[in-house]
């Protein structure tokens, strides 16, 4: 039999009585069939038909609560762990960016050029934002070629500001020691690498070609002077004569 507490006293021993008079003790049935469907039905009797101590909710309520309020169910939500500081001469170790460029020599003493174009490649290092400019090295240019400014941090003004990776784009103008270049586009790397940083690209433009260059590059042409020379003409003249 059960023991049932007395309203307004302790649940303790001694302050329970059971009640003779009860003979079944079943739990309520709660699972059934409906359609050919296994269902389970909320209880709504305890043991013995007595009475539910507790407030019971609809399944509307249930539903509500599981969907709305998801801490009940899992707890308070957890902050994910801090991401590890790397430094950012490790994160962008080896990592450089690479422009196509060119600028404008004046050629002063020559009859044959007024000014010569000369290509060349920008490099920017992300580790330390520092830049270098390196002509590729023609064979027979007659010209200083190779590295023209070391690796360094550049100044963009007369206030001390340095270039940063944030400053190139394509189809602009940077001034490096009074020299200013044009540049005209960039390498795969260079273009995924400012585009997931949020920079939009300018359209790539052509590479400037030097005129006395593409001149020197053409076949020389050949003259061939006229003669009024007629072999047949010599032969009826001479003929039969000897030396």
């Amino acid at each position: 039999m059960v023991s049932n507490p007395v309203h307004g006293l302790p649940f303790l021993p001694g302050t329970s009585f059971k009640d003779s008079t009860k003979t079944a003790f079943h739990r309520s049935q709660t699972l059934g069939y409906r359609n050919g469907y296994a269902i389970v039905r909320r209880p709504t009797v305890g043991i013995g038909g007595d009475r539910l101590q507790f407030n019971q909710l609809s399944q509307a309520e249930l539903d509500e609560l599981a969907s709305k309020a998801p801490v009940l169910t899992y707890g308070q939500p957890k902050q994910a762990p801090p991401a590890d500081f790397i430094p950012a001469h490790v994160a962008f170790d080896k990592k450089v960016l690479k422009f196509d460029a060119y600028f404008q020599e004046d050629v002063p003493m020559s009859t044959e050029e007024q000014y010569r174009i000369r290509q060349v490649n920008i490099y920017y290092y992300l580790e330390d934002d520092s830049m270098s400019v390196i002509e590729p090295v023609v064979e027979n240019s007659g010209i200083p070629q190779g590295k023209l400014i070391k690796r360094q941090r550049l100044a963009k003004n007369d206030r001390g500001d340095h270039y940063h990776w944030k400053d190139l784009n394509r189809g602009i103008n940077i001034t490096i020691y009074g020299k200013t270049f044009h540049v005209v586009d960039c390498d795969q790397f260079t273009q995924v690498f400012l585009e997931s940083q949020g920079i939009e690209l300018n359209p790539p433009e052509k590479m400037a070609l030097d005129p006395y260059t593409e001149l020197r590059k053409q076949p020389l042409r050949k003259y061939v002077t006229p003669s009024d020379f007629d072999q047949l003409k010599q032969f009826l003249t001479f003929d039969k004569q000897d030396s």
